[in-house]
């Protein structure tokens, strides 16, 4: 059984927080790209306030436990285990409350290959449930802006969880999906949900422009976020996100198991 003192030790020992793999230029980089609305990095997100540099900084602080010292602009960042286990208790406390409802549930990564089992093991568990695990739009193409350009991806689910891939993506041997920031696929899945005249979520669960992108449109929604994407954050405190939690977003998908496993215990469901 997974305690939030046994939590936070993992946490800290697989550098999901703690010292964790982003660095502070990396972080301080995307704070100052955020303050300048640039859409790589507001992900979905139309923020109210102003959201300078150091409001930023003192927010990801506030919310991740970076160091707040301007002066700071080197070395690995840092996230507080506390805030971690502490968000993971709101986001399960929208777990349990949708899995009581029975309402539909969607689920969208852009991260496939390091959170997609964590992701598929609540949406098995929801499902188990009762409640409708969406999976509109599938297969619908999505041009995406990369940095290489605009490139064709498609909609894709694995385990319940929404994707996208490039083509070809689906042969045997590649990864489950890219790494996307963008929150074209998530307007596109919704749409079609509308469109189709069945169920639209009652919550979105998920990270990057997958949140980001149903928050904005009114949605509830809840997910992870690392401390170089300060819009989860800049979206829960200013109410279009319900839950954001801080976490490294990018170490092994097996360090990721000991979550799935806290968040089903305190939203009382099982695997």
């Amino acid at each position: 059984m997974v305690t939030a003192e046994a939590l936070c030790a993992h946490l800290v020992a697989v550098r999901l927080a703690g010292e964790v793999g982003t660095s502070r230029e990396v972080s301080l980089r995307s704070y100052r790209l955020f303050a300048a609305r640039d859409p790589r990095v507001l992900i979905g997100i139309d923020p109210e306030g102003a959201w300078k540099q150091p409001e930023l900084l003192a927010l990801m602080s506030e919310k991740c436990g970076v160091s707040a010292d301007p002066q700071r602009t080197s070395g690995p960042e840092v996230i507080d285990p506390g805030l971690t286990v502490a968000a993971l208790d709101a986001f399960a406390e929208r777990i349990g409350e949708a899995a009581g409802r029975r309402a539909p549930v969607l689920f969208g990564t852009g991260h496939p290959q390091r959170l997609l089992g964590f992701y598929a093991g609540l949406a098995d568990a929801l499902s188990a449930a009762g409640c409708e695990v969406l999976t509109p739009a599938q297969g619908r193409c999505v041009d995406i802006l990369t940095r290489f350009g605009l490139r064709t991806h498609y909609l894709d689910y694995v385990r319940g969880v929404a994707l996208v891939r490039e083509p070809g993506g689906e042969r045997p041997g590649c990864e489950p999906g890219v790494h996307s920031h963008s929150p074209l696929p998530v307007r596109v899945v919704l749409e079609a949900a509308a469109a189709a005249g069945g169920p639209l979520p009652a919550l979105v669960v998920g990270d990057h422009g997958w949140v980001c992108g149903a928050g904005q449109l009114g949605f509830e929604a809840i997910g992870l976020g690392d401390v170089d994407d300060p819009a989860l954050f800049v979206g829960e405190v200013e109410g279009a996100l319900a839950v954001a939690v801080p976490v490294d977003d990018g170490v092994r998908s097996a360090y990721y198991r000991p979550l799935t496993r806290y968040v089903l215990k305190r939203a009382c469901l099982s695997q």
